[in-house]
């Protein structure tokens, strides 16, 4: 995907137009479709950065890695925010599902990470849910719902449910790799994680 967005660049010259394009896992901007010869301005993985959405201003996005880059973003409406946030939704749940296959270990925060990801797309639905439901409504005899735009959100939602539904898999292919671990012998006597999984484990340890 590719399109203008506003990025904040500081406080005297405050929002100015980007030209942002995600590819590969990649969110890079230049600063404008012209001049995208000349180099990208900055980058970011999408896999490394938590996907902040606005509960008031329903046009803008924050990216953020913690401790290292933040761009706070902004859509020209909040439909185009809408879908800036699932294909970046998309390529970080690709990405991330590619990263959990490929692995044995569970990282600690990839769980956690994923969670967050989840109350993302939840809070994205119910705005998209709110949404429809204004177009849909009418005021009076003489008014019909906005069938045009109620049709292109029935697709946003659709999307976005599949992105939650493939998001929420991940977390139990995750659950179930954190269930199976078993835990080192620190962790053992620190009580870390005296579980259903753990008394098995030891069970099975004690009969050896």
């Amino acid at each position: 995907m590719r399109g203008i967005l506003w990025k904040w660049t500081n406080y005297w010259k405050g929002w100015q137009t980007r030209w942002f394009i995600l590819e590969d896992g990649v969110l890079s901007y230049y600063l404008s479709l012209e001049e995208v010869n000349q180099g990208c301005k900055g980058s970011m993985k999408v896999s490394a950065c938590e996907i902040i959405i606005s509960q008031v201003d329903h046009t803008r996005m924050d990216l953020v890695i913690p401790g290292e880059k933040y761009y706070y973003l902004k859509a020209a409406s909040s439909q185009e925010r809408q879908q800036w946030l699932i294909a970046l939704g998309s390529a970080k749940a690709h990405l991330c599902s590619k990263h959990i296959c490929d692995q044995d270990n569970v990282p600690p925060d990839e769980l956690k990470s994923k969670k967050s990801e989840l109350k993302l797309y939840c809070d994205l639905l119910m705005q998209q849910v709110h949404q429809i439901k204004q177009y849909a409504r009418t005021d009076g005899d003489h008014s019909v719902p906005d069938i045009q735009n109620l049709v292109e959100s029935s697709k946003t939602l659709e999307v976005t449910c599949d992105t939650f539904i493939h998001t929420l898999e991940d977390i139990m292919k995750l659950k179930t790799q954190c269930d199976i671990i078993p835990p080192t012998v620190n962790e053992l006597n620190n009580n870390k994680f005296i579980t259903k999984s753990t008394i098995t484990y030891m069970r099975q340890d004690s009969n050896t």
